[in-house]
């Protein structure tokens, strides 16, 4: 199996180098790279006999790829298509047409296809054009990879080459896993159905409300279309919120005046009839098993709601239920600095910003609530373990979380000028 992940957009330099390190690491006698290399090389080669090419086929087998030629070759191919270079990518396909139907990536999982649907990924239109005239087959695939990136004028295209077919089943799958709004608008004109010929429900509710994405106007958005397409939604306070409803919301309310103190199960906040699954499938930071809305509020971005929801007299303080293991009776504070949107600003690298964890804390948010807290993160994320954090602080269930990509450095520089300690 490989050890190693390929970037969607290798750097063919930056794999040089990394076999030069391989081969100054087998040669100095380190454990670890002599492992790799002797798990990887299809030959038994002693560390001090290793040359330069056994590194490099090393490897590129540690990355999936059968030889490093192959993974020059892949470099070179998606290279050229992500700099709009028809002319190259025609030369490499007429010198090696076989490339046409393999991954891109030359590994045998990657979720971006064969170089027409690696080109959708990217709307590259002349060279999807140019592989569809040399032989590609794969346009369901790269329509579908289009749909995924709201690549629309290239999903329509893609459409036409590849016979103008209906929709196929799961074709809201992936527009639901990014929340595009245009592609799934595309797929229901193009016949997509969300529930079937006995209503019973096919739209993917599960991926749009578990997705890691966090994109609140566009959840709402797609929930909506589901529904006028005939698709009848939980009328539970959860839902509302997932739809951004707070008209709903005010009626929940109206009928209930405890929902502001009411503590809602995993089940309730991702129902099981929608097709959802369990706490570690559906992706959030803090648990929410156990949250009220205002702890929803955070983990899904909800802003607005959350705004509306201290404005009725929410207490801020409100705490998560506690399990008969002791875990849990959190504040939505400790959300805010662990959480799913923490995941995306930091990954992608935007603008720190810490606005729920402001709020909460103007709202009078006690900075040193305390809670006992475990959390086994999607195993998209590596580790698949579950991680126990007893009796924490918001602050200390930041520094010490297990991966600091979810955690917000803003958040805890707030919550330490209001006093938070660990």
């Amino acid at each position: 199996m490989p050890s190693r992940r390929l970037p969607v957009r290798p750097d063919l330099d930056q794999l040089r180098h990394q076999a030069k390190e391989l081969l100054r690491d087998v040669r100095s006698g380190g454990s670890d790279a002599i492992a790799e290399f002797r798990a990887f090389h299809p030959r038994l080669i002693e560390p001090a006999d290793a040359r330069l090419s056994d590194a490099q086929m090393a490897l590129a087998r540690s990355y999936g790829v059968k030889s490093w030629p192959r993974l020059v070759l892949a470099c070179s191919l998606i290279e050229a298509i992500w700099e709009d270079r028809t002319d190259v990518v025609r030369q490499l396909i007429t010198r090696c047409p076989r490339l046409l139907h393999e991954n891109a990536r030359a590994t045998e999982k990657c979720n971006w296809g064969p170089p027409m649907s690696y080109a959708a990924n990217l709307g590259r239109d002349e060279i999807i054009e140019t592989l569809h005239g040399l032989g590609a087959t794969d346009h369901a695939r790269a329509m579908n990879r289009a749909v995924l990136q709201s690549r629309i004028g290239t999903a329509r295209r893609l459409h036409e080459m590849g016979g103008r077919p209906e929709a196929p089943a799961g074709s809201l799958n992936d527009p639901a896993y990014t929340l595009s709004v245009e592609g799934t608008a595309l797929m229901l004109e193009l016949g997509a159905q969300v529930v079937d010929g006995e209503g019973r429900r096919v739209a993917p509710v599960d991926v749009v409300l578990e997705t890691d994405s966090r994109k609140p106007e566009a959840k709402h958005a797609i929930l909506e279309m589901y529904a006028r397409h005939g698709l009848t939604l939980p009328d539970t306070p959860a839902m509302a919120l997932h739809r951004g409803r707070i008209d709903l919301l005010d009626a929940h309310l109206r009928r209930d005046p405890e929902l502001l103190t009411h503590t809602f199960s995993h089940d309730e906040i991702y129902p099981p009839e929608m097709g959802c699954h369990d706490a570690i499938l559906a992706t959030h930071g803090t648990p929410l098993n156990g949250a009220t809305v205002l702890h929803m509020c955070v983990d899904f971005d909800e802003w607005e709601i959350a705004n509306w929801l201290l404005e009725r007299g929410m207490d801020v303080d409100a705490r998560a239920a506690v399990d008969g293991d002791g875990f849990g009776g959190h504040t939505a504070l400790f959300a805010s600095v662990v959480s799913q949107p923490n995941f995306w600003t930091n990954y992608q690298r935007r603008p720190p910003e810490a606005r729920f964890t402001q709020l909460l804390l103007h709202h009078g948010a006690d900075p040193n609530a305390r809670a006992s807290l475990r959390k086994q993160l999607h195993p998209g994320y590596g580790e698949d373990v579950l991680h126990e954090y007893r009796d924490v602080t918001p602050l200390a269930w930041g520094r010490r979380f297990h991966r600091q990509v979810f955690v917000s450095e803003p958040a805890m520089r707030l919550i330490e000028e209001h006093g938070g300690m660990e």
